[in-house]
């Protein structure tokens, strides 16, 4: 059995004022126990330092959901990593498949936030995913063989241990449409394949990699029944109270 933690991360994009997400997050935490679990909300970055206040006390994580590659400096409407931890950020997503479709973000780009973030010590969620023309024509493995080996380059090795890798194909989300279990853990496992071939067996083993794409309470405990699958990747089910809190709750090997 893995020694990976199960950790559930929930994406609110671009939802959420701060009076809703306190409300969120102090009813969330009236029966939070997530024992062995690591679950965190990637919040808007207006809610980044508000709700990092609130749970403070507390086992759950707040992170970002980007970031720039560089330092502070004369980047108009952009939020250095230094920012974020500052404001009480635990962790950043980096690479969403949002970000690369509609912001043009390219793996050349997503390599230097990465690199970037790990320099500062803020938990690194790299997405991949591949579109649903790429599904369909059979190039998912070539497509998140670039996204990975591109997204890496030039890392240090023992720097990646802190990783976590979020596989979400582009045509799942938020469409109501997702893989398979059995689909989702042969391309997982071909990435963990991939990582120990980029990395180390030993590197592979620890990096935790998240499924997301269309996951709800109903089919989220079929994804972590599988071997490569560690944890969730979750937007539109991470809003609903009720929903997020059923799949932390009921999450388990």
């Amino acid at each position: 059995m893995s020694q990976r933690p199960i950790v559930i991360i929930g994406n609110w994009k671009m939802h959420k004022t701060i009076d809703e997400a306190r409300q969120f997050v102090r009813e969330l935490l009236q029966e939070f126990n997530p024992q062995d679990k690591v679950i965190g909300l990637a919040v808007p970055y207006t809610l980044i330092y508000p709700i990092s206040q609130e749970v403070k006390e507390t086992a759950l994580l707040i992170g970002a959901q980007n970031m720039n590659d560089a330092s502070p400096g004369a980047f108009t409407g952009e939020v250095a990593g230094t920012m974020l931890k500052d404001a009480g950020a635990k962790f950043v997503i980096l690479g969403h498949s949002e970000r690369r479709m509609l912001y043009g973000e390219d793996n050349a780009f997503i390599n230097r936030k990465l690199k970037k973030a790990l320099e500062i010590d803020l938990q690194p969620i790299l997405c991949i995913g591949e579109t649903k023309e790429e599904f369909e024509e059979n190039k998912t493995q070539e497509v998140l063989e670039n996204q990975l080996k591109e997204g890496l380059q030039g890392i240090e090795k023992e720097k990646l241990t802190q990783l976590i890798l979020a596989y979400e194909p582009v045509w799942a989300i938020g469409t109501g449409s997702f893989a398979t279990p059995e689909k989702a853990q042969e391309i997982l496992g071909f990435c963990r394949n991939l990582l120990k071939e980029i990395l180390s067996e030993e590197i592979s083993q620890k990096i935790v990699i998240q499924y997301g794409g269309s996951v709800n309470a109903s089919n989220a405990q079929q994804f972590l029944s599988c071997p490569d699958i560690d944890g969730l990747l979750l937007g539109g089910a991470s809003l609903s109270l009720e929903s997020f809190q059923q799949i932390v709750n009921d999450s388990q090997r």
